[in-house]
């Protein structure tokens, strides 16, 4: 995982993905190895962490292609209530040219974009 800084200051961006040999990461393979629960969950710890140790600030994540974040959306929404006892959950979507921020709601059904972490 990788957090860097964004133009906005209360905004970290999250990166994940498997680590090459270089030690760049690559966001766009499909490992297919069939241990996403155990990477959700270092995921979720390592979040708890870096929110802990930063409060106060958001994480933005979203997928590198429109599937990934459609799994993203599945994985918010699958986990919701877990998710949501330690973070505020917000949703960006984008039409008509423009982002809009809104809480994200694991009821509907619609695209998003990105998503942001806060801890609570």
């Amino acid at each position: 995982m990788q957090f860097e800084a964004t133009d906005y200051a209360d905004i970290i961006n999250m990166g994940f993905g498997d680590l090459l040999a270089d030690g760049s990461i690559d966001d766009s393979i499909t490992s297919n190895n069939g241990d996403m629960i155990t990477v959700l969950a270092t995921v979720i710890e390592i979040l708890k962490d870096y929110t802990k140790r930063n409060p106060g600030k958001e994480i933005l994540f979203t997928g590198s292609t429109p599937d990934r974040t459609k799994l993203y959306t599945r994985i918010l929404k699958g986990y919701y209530n877990n998710f949501s006892k330690d973070f505020q959950i917000t949703s960006i979507t984008f039409s008509d040219n423009t982002l809009k921020r809104s809480p994200f709601d694991p009821t509907l059904n619609i695209e998003y974009y990105a998503f942001l972490i806060k801890r609570i």
